[in-house]
């Protein structure tokens, strides 16, 4: 039996090196950077690395918020004094071989890297979904209510495997609303929300209610069922009066387009554009001609599709777990049934220039205001200073605990 358990053992190590070998050499690589004055400390960020692998010219890409805010979590770091090593989340062959006064993850280093970490190691969980198994069960029941609508199985998009980063971590920081932050609340770990970003602003747009009020956009990254647009395709093929501009990378998920090829493609009031440059002139087009967003996806962190969309003014209809907040701007709907989405369309449609206009500011001053990279610096600063002085203060009554106890033990 002993023989049998070795030999099992050395089988799963072998497994686990040929998988690492698989994975691309860029993401087993480690970039340390230095602050311009001497360390006063090591930080290990495990994320993604593009953004310090630049070539000379080549900008951060827009395509996601995720690289900017990676740098900037780096840079905050490198102004507080601190060496950052750099690390994808998908290397699973780096040991951390120092110290590190903190270790940042977002998704399995943490776990993996815990038993190699010093004691007094700060690990933080950096939480930029909602919870994996909420994530992937709510996939598959958007998947399931398809099947049993439509008569047809696509494939999952959004899946990703579930990870124990909170429980191996100290605290959390999670981009997204009290959605988001639910999902991780049976961990029972002190959290911070921290608001995504955008890869861009756009000046106000003064539109022309009455010649746009019928007119809204879908936006989104992949995974389209999981985002919602089988729902819309099904809403809006039902309502010729109103039309519905799709920008995402549909064409790629070659099950969906076949499923919904009449909807996307033969509907005179469905016009799929595909994706688009959030900082060109053609996505701004389509907004400046159109009254809102609706977005019903299953599960987010914080979507910055829909941020994206409110920095240009766009009234939002959202599912609550799109993780962003609303306020009286827009509509959070109750659930995601094709009669609810029908309602909240119908409803902003029907409301007055004057009102529209309102909203459509409060959206606009809304994100300017939440969402921007100087907003997310400045929260992701504060809130590692917020979490450096909890940390102290809860060490040190650990260490007078400790002390009372001794005295104790020796009396």
């Amino acid at each position: 039996m002993l023989t049998i358990k070795i030999a099992k053992r050395i089988t799963n190590k072998a497994i686990e090196y040929l998988q690492q070998l698989l994975i691309p050499i860029e993401k087993r690589w480690v970039i340390s950077l230095e602050p311009e004055s001497p360390a006063i400390g090591n930080v290990l960020l495990s994320y993604i690395l593009k953004p310090f692998d630049l070539k000379k010219g080549e900008s951060i890409p827009v395509s996601h918020t995720h690289f900017w805010e990676c740098m900037q979590m780096a840079q905050t770091f490198l102004d507080m004094g601190y060496s950052v090593d750099c690390i994808h989340f998908q290397n699973k062959a780096f040991i951390p071989q120092k110290d590190y006064d903190f270790f940042i993850d977002v998704r399995l280093n943490l776990q993996r890297s815990f038993p190699y970490l010093n004691p007094d190691c700060i690990k933080i969980f950096h939480a930029d979904t909602a919870h994996l198994l909420f994530h992937n069960a709510a996939e598959a029941k958007r998947l399931v209510e398809l099947q049993q609508r439509r008569g047809i199985t696509l494939n999952p998009r959004r899946y990703e495997a579930p990870n124990q980063a909170l429980e191996s971590a100290d605290y959390a920081m999670v981009l997204g609303n009290d959605f988001t932050l639910g999902t991780y609340a049976y961990a029972n770990k002190p959290m911070y929300k921290i608001p995504i970003s955008t890869p861009t602003t756009y000046p106000w747009f003064d539109r022309d209610f009455d010649k746009c009020r019928k007119n809204f956009l879908f936006f989104s990254s992949g995974g389209m069922v999981h985002k919602g647009l089988d729902l819309l395709l099904d809403v809006f093929s039902q309502m010729p009066d109103y039309h519905l501009t799709i920008c995402g990378p549909v064409d790629r998920e070659e099950d969906f387009v076949k499923a919904f090829h009449k909807e996307l493609y033969e509907t005179p009031n469905i016009h799929t554009v595909g994706w688009v440059d959030v900082t060109g002139q053609q996505f701004q087009e389509i907004m400046k001609n159109s009254v809102g967003l609706v977005y019903p996806s299953c599960s987010e962190g914080q979507s910055g599709a829909v941020i994206s969309c409110l920095h240009g003014g766009l009234i939002p209809i959202l599912s609550y777990e799109s993780g962003v907040d609303v306020n009286d701007f827009g509509v959070i709907l109750q659930n995601c049934s094709l009669e609810k989405i029908k309602a909240a369309i119908v409803d902003i449609s029907s409301r007055s220039s004057r009102e529209l206009s309102a909203m459509s500011r409060g959206a606009w001053e809304y994100a300017r205001a939440n969402h921007t990279k100087e907003r997310f610096a400045e929260v992701y600063r504060n809130t590692i200073l917020d979490i450096q002085k909890h940390h102290r203060e809860k060490s040190a009554i650990a260490s007078i605990s400790t002390s009372r106890n001794y005295l104790l033990v020796a009396r």
